[in-house]
């Protein structure tokens, strides 16, 4: 099996920041997902039957 790289600079892994090769490409990561770069879709939400009026039918 290869020695696993790191998905963001796709350098060699160290064992102390697995999947990464440091903190800063797992810090760059969790930037991604904090500020929504990754998503995980997810079931769509369901929809109200009677949805509320809009401010200009009021």
């Amino acid at each position: 099996m290869a020695d696993p790289r790191c998905p963001i600079c796709n350098k060699p892994a160290t064992p102390a920041n697995r999947p990464f090769c440091g903190k800063r490409c797992a810090d760059v990561d969790l930037g991604r997902w904090l500020t929504g770069q990754y998503v995980i879709p997810g079931p769509p939400e369901a929809l109200d039957e009677d949805p509320p009026a809009s401010p200009d039918e009021g």
